[in-house]
């Protein structure tokens, strides 16, 4: 594994954005500022067999823990303290949801785009940060970041796991769905929860010029429903070496009917502005578009659902929204997952509700490992050291365990290659891999 170097001129000192939490209180009604006491879930004793009955416990029981190999996180430094909440944001949901989206600091990056040409003319946009492509070694791991939906390189969230994982010595690129982050558009096509088709070619070509690193994905919300749903079309043919899942809304059914709930519903229309403020940029791409496309619905949508049915469902060949939203769910790619794949999760998340997790998938595949937090909100997890204008409490957790991925990599590698020099072939020495703590 490449060591890690000290944080190049590309950082810049952390910015904050401090200008909208005084909108805090007028955004929330009554019933979402009033206290609500959100249980722990415990973590059960296991009453399996194998490695999972073995796997030594946490040091706390805030966590909700499942998956074969959930004994590796009783070695994470990062887990050794409960899970707790920042005071008063852990009351609600929704306060704590919305006080990350406005306050939490946005750390300042140097990035450098390149953009790629699909097969069907579309461009997509990564970004890379400025210099690594000089300061770093050709081996050096690579981690790509898939944002949520309208999400892009300038999110905090995104920004914060991209300075850590910059930090540990990692190449760092965000994938920008076709729109996003100011990305271009040239065809009259976005992206979908359904499409895996650009995620792939951005892989491939990551590949192709990184050849001798290891490739990593960590995907949130809609980027983290794509990036699942990839591993389990690409199954044992899939090139990347680990992956990790965060508030993933996993089944879209459900959290398509939840969305229209209660104060759901400020999500929902939020980010309907934000689509349609994406296509409005690019209209003139959509005019004259003949078939079951209905332009006016999707231009003046005020829910994702009509966005969705005037516009997505028809670009990716869906008879109806509901056949999109139901054909487009990781939940059912989780069985085809055969890399290590973490997904972690909130229990209170109002937009990728806890009933949707494929809890029984997940235990059952050898590669899944499953955390839930009682608290969170959605993209919100404002616990931890940096609380409560840091990092997400996800960000050590994700970083410390694609580090043990890379290690074990790096374990099994040195391995075969010393045997190799000495003229034993592989083949005949098949436990030699090394897998860790399981």
């Amino acid at each position: 594994m490449a060591a890690a170097v000290p944080t190049p001129s590309p950082f810049l000192a952390s910015t904050r954005r401090f200008g909208f939490a005084p909108r805090l209180r007028s955004l929330l009604p009554a019933a979402a500022m009033s206290s609500a006491a959100v249980s722990a879930s415990a973590l059960s004793p296991s009453s399996g067999t194998g490695e999972e009955a073995q796997a030594a416990p946490l040091p706390h029981s805030t966590l909700e823990i499942a998956g074969a190999r959930r004994g590796l996180l009783s070695g994470f430094s990062s887990l050794r303290a409960p899970y707790r909440a920042f005071p008063v944001l852990a009351s609600n949901r929704h306060v704590e949801t919305i006080f990350a989206a406005f306050t939490r600091s946005l750390p300042a990056v140097k990035l450098r785009r390149e953009c790629l040409r699909a097969p069907d003319d579309g461009a997509i946009a990564l970004d890379w940060v400025s210099g690594d492509d000089r300061a770093l070694p050709m081996d050096a791991p690579v981690l790509i970041l898939l944002p949520g939906l309208t999400g892009g390189s300038d999110d905090t969230y995104v920004r914060h796991m991209l300075l850590r994982a910059r930090s540990k010595g990692w190449r760092v690129v965000v994938f920008n769905s076709r729109g996003c982050a100011d990305s271009p558009v040239t065809t009259p096509k976005f992206y979908s929860a359904s499409f895996t088709g650009d995620l792939r070619q951005v892989i491939g070509h990551i590949l192709g010029r990184y050849p001798q690193s290891n490739v990593y994905a960590a995907g949130w919300s809609l980027g983290a429903n794509i990036l699942v749903r990839y591993l389990g079309e690409e199954t044992d043919k899939c090139p990347l070496s680990g992956a990790v899942s965060l508030c993933n809304p996993f089944n879209l059914v459900i959290a398509d009917e939840d969305f229209h709930k209660g104060f759901n519903n400020v999500y929902d229309r939020a980010l309907a502005r934000a689509l349609t403020t994406i296509f409005k940029k690019h209209a003139l791409l959509f005019e004259g578009l003949e078939g079951e496309y209905d332009i006016p619905k999707a231009a003046n949508a005020r829910t994702v659902r009509d966005f969705d049915e005037g516009l997505t469902r028809v670009s990716f060949g869906f008879k109806s929204v509901d056949d999109y939203y139901s054909n487009s769910s990781s939940s059912d790619s989780i069985k085809n997952v055969c890399i290590p794949l973490l997904c972690i999760q909130a229990d209170n998340d109002p937009i990728a509700p806890s009933r949707g997790i494929p809890r029984d998938d997940i235990k059952a595949n050898k590669n899944c490992l499953l955390i839930v937090t009682p608290q969170g909100g959605h993209l919100g997890w404002v616990a931890g050291d940096e609380a409560p204008f840091g990092c997400p409490w996800t960000d050590p957790i994700v970083m410390e365990y694609l580090e043990y991925l890379q290690n074990e990599k790096d374990s099994s590698t040195k391995i075969n290659i010393s045997y190799e020099q000495q003229g034993v072939s592989e083949a005949s020495v098949p436990h030699l891999t090394v897998h860790g703590q399981r």
